[in-house]
């Protein structure tokens, strides 16, 4: 009798005392990367994978991406530090390129990529015969259980839902397929369906869907009365440009459904976009399941979020159809910006200190300074002390070499830049 009513405390249980953040299995954080800055920059920021693209077949096709022959070393780095390698292979593919898919998958495989993000059936269908994992892009548009199952049974491991389902729709899903879920929750939102749009093959002659394109829908546009000619600049939003996705002011419910993998956009954005980006999350998941996550720490972490490329914040189809949230003007609405101001010469490890040779304007104590490099990735921190000539000073101009301590070790060449507030 003991154990038949165990048993069925344990059946009662999954339903009346769901499980605690501290129990349930933490989702996977996967970055973008579209060069080694950025990269490094991902994983020492605390993602657990990283996606990334070749010069070939994928959504980002202008970001600087990677090469075949790097790919080996890339995955072997990473692999080292625990953090899994996604290869994107997710443009459409035309049939005389069916030959060159194969090889870009074999060479992913050998190399030891962790899986094939894709959406082309003939990609998924070369995943399955290479015996490589295959992740469903959201370039596929998958809203609802039925599609998920069809692309599970065709070999798709992991699923990217459309960007157009809410939380509910979400949790529904999930309770429904055996796929893995990913959901996006952090970057650029496409006025068209997922990036399927033609605005900018029409006017350029780029193709969206192959990765290239560029970006029209983000400019000012005037509308004209043909009657009489009469032009107007439309409005003060940018009705073609939706303002960037945001989570952090809701994660927790995020978190609650509990989803495979969160996903964060920005393959063509700067190093020091993917560290603050990143780290805001990690930290955020992190809380989460401490239970230690509150309102005050979500301020701080979408402040940080706030200090880098932007086009305005709104919370996208997650709480519901959004409306009017168009960006207000051009380019970004960081609160921060960036401005060049050397490169490393020389770091001495045993004192943690860089020789900075100034090439334009000036620091001064109590700045804040971005140190960027492809093994650096990206070092963030206040100048406390800077030297020159071995005597303490509080600034320094063009043409000077300066030393500064570090908190982190730097390289040869990397690019320094002074972090500011943004005046405008």
């Amino acid at each position: 009798m003991l154990l038949f009513h165990l048993v069925i405390f344990i059946y009662l249980k999954q339903f009346y005392f769901p499980m605690t953040a501290k129990k349930r299995k933490k989702p996977e954080l996967m970055a973008p990367a579209g060069n080694h800055e950025s990269l490094v920059s991902a994983i020492n920021a605390g993602a657990d994978a990283v996606y990334l693209g070749v010069n070939e077949f994928n959504m980002r096709i202008t970001a600087k991406n990677f090469s075949f022959e790097e790919l080996h070393d890339v995955v072997l780095y990473s692999h080292e530090r625990n953090v899994k390698i996604y290869l994107t292979v997710n443009t459409i593919i035309f049939e005389d390129e069916i030959a060159k898919v194969k090889k870009v998958i074999k060479t992913a495989k050998n190399a030891g990529v962790d899986a094939i993000i894709c959406w082309d059936m003939s990609v998924l269908s070369e995943c399955k015969k290479q015996n490589i994992n295959a992740f469903l892009s959201t370039q596929a548009s998958a809203s609802n259980s039925y599609s998920c199952e069809f692309y599970r049974k065709a070999g798709a491991k992991r699923i990217t839902l459309a960007r157009e389902c809410t939380l509910e729709q979400i949790k529904q899903i999930k309770k429904k397929t055996k796929a893995e879920i990913e959901i996006f929750i952090h970057g650029a939102m496409c006025v068209s369906i997922s990036g399927r749009c033609f605005l900018s093959q029409n006017v350029f002659g780029k193709s969206a869907n192959r990765g290239d394109c560029l970006q029209p829908c983000r400019r000012e546009y005037t509308i004209t009365d043909n009657e009489e000619g009469h032009s107007y600049v439309l409005g003060s939003n940018y009705v073609l440009s939706p303002k960037d996705l945001c989570t952090m002011p809701f994660i927790e419910k995020i978190l609650d459904v509990g989803v495979e993998a969160l996903k964060i956009e920005g393959r063509a954005r700067s190093p020091e976009y993917v560290s603050e980006v990143v780290s805001a999350y990690r930290c955020a998941i992190d809380l989460w399941y401490e239970n230690r996550l509150n309102e005050k720490n979500k301020k701080i972490l979408l402040k940080k979020l706030k200090s880098v490329y932007n086009r305005g914040f709104h919370s996208g189809f997650f709480l519901g159809k959004p409306s009017n949230q168009w960006s207000e003007h051009y380019g970004s609405k960081s609160t921060h910006i960036k401005e060049f101001v050397g490169i490393v010469k020389n770091f001495y490890a045993k004192q943690m200190a860089a020789e900075i040779i100034l090439q334009s304007g000036k620091i001064e104590k109590g700045d804040t300074m971005i140190i960027i490099g492809p093994t650096t990735g990206t070092i963030k921190q206040k100048i406390t002390s800077m030297q020159i000539n071995n005597v303490s000073v509080n600034s320094a101009e063009k043409g000077i070499s300066v030393g500064i301590k570090l908190k982190k070790t730097a390289r040869k060449n990397d690019q320094v830049y002074i972090w500011k507030p943004r005046k405008d």
